[in-house]
């Protein structure tokens, strides 16, 4: 899963810290996100929505590579 945070994170200019204080997380879990080692749960998906006022699919995108099927 591709994301933005980084991108959106540096446009604010707040570092790490300041975002995980803001989202409730430790900084290592918003470097987890930002470098896509770590998929973030459901609810912090839709905190990082709200906290950047973004709807979660312009925040994360899946890879090509991810095999994702509709109905």
């Amino acid at each position: 899963m591709r994301n933005r945070l980084r991108v959106l994170r540096a446009e604010r200019r707040w570092s790490q810290a300041e975002l995980a204080e803001r989202l409730g997380v430790s900084r290592q879990t918003v470097n987890a996100v930002e470098t896509e080692k770590y998929e973030p749960s459901l609810t912090l998906a839709f905190k990082m929505a709200k906290l950047f006022s973004l709807r979660i699919e312009d925040i994360f995108a899946p890879d090509e590579t991810d095999n994702v099927t509709t109905a």
